[in-house]
């Protein structure tokens, strides 16, 4: 079984223990005192860079932009006020659904 799970709690409670933090001593802290679109950038410019990797098959790479992406994600949810159980949710929610008639069950 994966540790992601708990890789990822443990991330989301770091990055929620920076809310509110010095922005001058924690990165975290920057990235959320700049507000949800400034997090949104940055999750977009990270998406982008693994996706890059991904395309030229450079696994390390891809893995550490994964991991980049994952962490500016958690960022984001922050900013919204999201929590992984949200998305949990969302997911569980789509179990056993083909991902062609999930897509086609949206509002445009």
């Amino acid at each position: 079984m994966s540790e992601i799970g708990s890789v990822l709690d443990r991330l989301m409670a770091t990055v929620l223990s920076r809310k509110g933090a010095d922005p001058s001593t924690s990165y975290t802290a920057s990235l959320l005192s700049k507000g949800p679109a400034r997090c949104a950038k940055k999750f977009g410019e990270e998406a982008v860079e693994a996706a890059l990797a991904g395309a030229l098959g450079d696994k390390d790479e891809l893995a550490a932009e994964s991991a980049d992406v994952l962490y500016h994600l958690a960022v984001l949810l922050a900013a919204n006020d999201v929590t992984l159980d949200d998305v949990a949710a969302k997911l569980a929610e789509r179990e056993g659904t083909s991902g062609h008639e999930e897509k086609a069950s949206r509002t445009s």
